[in-house]
């Protein structure tokens, strides 16, 4: 199971170090975040490719496993300054093809300023089970992100 990022635009994704689960989501803008309050922060990524679901048998039972990206906050922001992904974490289906953006909260108090090219937050890759019995509505993907599929 795989997911393969591009970058469209200034975007950057990478692992810090050998041993890193998660990788780095680096911003593609310029933002400040005032105290108190949040932003969508573009990141330039997006998903290009996506392995097709596989049925994995667990105990007796095969599941449907899809891949998906969870966006997590960095522990040096939160620690630091107070940022942190609001919706955290949240979940990047591996069917989602517009520009992955990063939903961050300013805790701190004071304004928080990002720039192109800052790690904002980090994103692991995992393996979701969808539960057997549950219905697959084929609802029309949106690209714009944060509930663009609709409400209903």
């Amino acid at each position: 199971m795989f997911l393969a990022l591009e970058h469209t635009g200034l975007g950057q994704v990478f692992y810090a170090t050998t041993l890193s689960a998660g990788f780095d989501f680096c911003a593609s803008e310029a933002h400040i975040i005032p105290a108190g309050e949040w932003k969508v922060v573009r990141t330039g990524m997006r998903i290009v490719e996506s392995s097709t679901p596989q049925d994995m048998l667990f105990g007796t039972t095969y599941v449907r496993c899809v891949p998906e990206i969870q966006i997590r906050p960095r522990s040096g922001l939160a620690a630091k300054h107070g940022i942190t992904v609001l919706n955290a974490p949240s979940t990047i289906d591996a069917d989602y093809r517009g520009e992955i953006m990063v939903c961050l909260i300013n805790h701190g108090k004071e304004p928080f300023s990002i720039q192109p090219g800052d790690r904002i937050a980090q994103g692991v890759c995992a393996l979701g089970a969808q539960i057997p019995g549950i219905e697959v509505r084929q609802v029309e993907r949106g690209t714009g992100g944060f509930g663009s599929s609709g409400k209903n």
